[in-house]
């Protein structure tokens, strides 16, 4: 039996934790060979090398392909862009594949896919039509889905902005979140075993912090990330804050030196490059709620019913389910959040990112396109 060729390209550690439940699918299916097309800060120690985490789960063809990471101006951002797209064109001239998975909005999964136009590949495009109004991702992730065969989304009101992207709405399918079955289905850590890993007791409680920089307003950032640890300075008299570092966007690396000098001096604030999926899951699940402009507050944080404050414009156009809290970057506005958490009962909120059976879902989508192509 010839098998289809499946590529997943994955160039941080958010997208691979969220590919996690497919890329296993894919790999246990006989009807599939599979590459892992590891690119982007996976393979930067200064991003905690987090190929890594990929190679503790065996998977078989893990192809590494090293792209520039020079600094987060935007010069060097727009560089990294324009090499990142030459090194692809390499790789895609010397390769072929039935079909390619591509997720989100990240600049450097634009530029792998971007590079391969002149090649007419088959991309699969996950988390598309998705808006994010205080970030440039925004236009990368249009720019994806634009570029991709098949649309792939989580929610209804994402597929009719897919659909309006896409060549034909048959291309478009909803299929829910695969973060919700990484949550159904792996096993998070225990409170004990958090503590043996990280050297942190969730039994006391405890912030989960993550701040990305916003992009469409770069110059803020400074602004902003000085103004959170003035807030930090009160909540640090209650909680203890586990903070993960931001992305490679625009003035990520001056967000990230803040909070690491701050917490040299606050034995209340931890910091970590990346913790991996399912330490990041299993944190979530026992802090007292989310704080900062992750994504990871919008899906993952509503499948715990986790309160989450949401800070400033970066995730502007998500939806905002009940367990979130809109707030400016002003210490007065987060202390008010913070107090509306401690006041509520609870912020529980509809699950609206599927059923957790996305990624057999996606395997038989694909099994008809493929039988179709052929």
């Amino acid at each position: 039996m010839e098998k289809h060729k499946i590529g997943f390209l994955t160039s941080s550690r958010a997208d691979f934790g969220i590919y996690l439940p497919l890329i296993k699918k894919i790999n246990l299916d006989r009807r599939f060979n599979m590459d892992i097309i590891v690119f982007g800060t996976h393979l930067s120690k200064k991003h905690g090398y987090t190929i890594d985490e990929i190679i503790e789960y065996k998977f078989p063809n893990i192809i590494k392909i090293p792209t520039p990471y020079e600094n987060d101006s935007p010069e060097s951002i727009s560089n990294n862009i324009a090499k990142t797209i030459l090194i692809f064109s390499t790789f895609w001239s010397n390769s072929s594949y039935d079909l390619i998975f591509c997720l989100g909005d990240r600049y450097e999964m634009f530029a792998s896919v971007v590079s391969a136009i002149p090649f007419n590949l088959n991309f699969c495009h996950l988390h598309a039509g998705e808006t994010t109004l205080g970030a440039i991702d925004n236009k990368f992730r249009h720019n994806i889905s634009i570029n991709s065969k098949y649309l792939f989304v989580s929610t209804e009101t994402f597929e009719e902005r897919a659909c309006q992207l896409s060549e034909s709405a048959n291309n478009v399918f909803n299929v829910g979140a695969l973060s919700v079955e990484n949550i159904l289905s792996e096993k998070q850590y225990d409170i004990l075993e958090i503590s043996q890993r990280i050297g942190i007791d969730l039994n006391k409680p405890t912030i989960l912090f993550t701040f990305h920089p916003e992009t469409v307003k770069f110059q803020d950032n400074i602004k902003h990330v000085r103004e959170i640890l003035k807030t930090f300075e009160i909540l640090k008299l209650n909680y203890q804050i586990l903070c993960t570092t931001p992305n490679t966007d625009t003035f990520g690396d001056i967000i990230a030196k803040e909070l690491i000098t701050y917490s040299n001096n606050n034995s209340e604030i931890f910091v970590f490059k990346s913790l991996g999926m399912r330490l990041y899951l299993s944190c979530l699940k026992y802090s007292s709620f989310m704080l900062g402009n992750s994504s990871s507050g919008f899906v993952e944080g509503c499948c715990f019913s986790k309160p989450v404050i949401n800070l400033g414009n970066r995730q502007e156009g998500r939806i905002l389910t009940e367990n979130i809290i809109q707030s400016e970057i002003k210490k007065k506005k987060i202390l008010d959040a913070v107090k509306k958490i401690e006041d509520s009962d609870s912020l529980l909120t509809k699950q609206i990112y599927g059923d957790g059976n996305t990624s057999n879902k996606i395997v038989q989508i694909i099994l008809k396109i493929l039988k179709h192509k052929a």
